[in-house]
């Protein structure tokens, strides 16, 4: 994963770029198959004594199943990733990473892993109008109707019910 040295900070900000393979070891059980590697690409800065903060952006894309059609599909992910490392265990940011006073590097994997994880879309679908499938006989919609009779709406099963207690001839 990607690991940068706080000593470099003394002549300034550090860029830092990464590719993590879908195989590392800090992408185990995210829940999703990734469809390419995550690249990264930010700066870390000095933010005042003992702090440092770290802004970048991944971008990748994960292998999913449209969930209307069930089509196999690659979303693209993009997310920012803002954080702040700090040595004061009493800072009143919440979203704050303490890290071990004087400490000489910094693993930015987890951040990434927790960045990753909430950027990618809970229910994918493979456009905004996918009509899915038949529910009585798995036919793909958006390749054309079903043979499947209309199912009558439940609503209006009472209205049926004393349309067909009527005599043929006044219905």
């Amino acid at each position: 994963m990607l690991r940068v040295d706080l000593r470099a900070l003394d002549r300034g900000p550090v860029e830092t770029t990464a590719t993590v393979k879908p195989d590392d070891p800090a992408l185990h059980d995210v829940g999703f198959a990734l469809a390419e590697p995550v690249r990264v690409s930010g700066r870390l800065s000095a933010a005042g004594p003992g702090q440092f903060y770290w802004s970048a952006r991944l971008v990748t894309s994960i292998a999913a199943s449209c969930r209307r059609c069930l089509k196999d599909i690659t979303v693209a992910v993009e997310a920012p990733l803002d954080v702040l490392f700090t040595e004061h265990a009493d800072s009143d940011d919440p979203s704050a990473r303490v890290i071990p006073a004087r400490t000489t590097a910094v693993d930015l994997g987890e951040p990434i892993r927790e960045e990753l994880i909430l950027a990618v879309p809970e229910f994918a679908v493979c456009r905004d109008d996918c009509r899915g499938l038949c529910p009585r006989c798995g036919k793909d919609l958006n390749s054309g109707p079903c043979s499947c009779a209309p199912e009558p709406e439940a609503r209006w099963a009472a209205l049926e019910a004393l349309r067909s207690a009527l005599p043929p001839d006044e219905r």
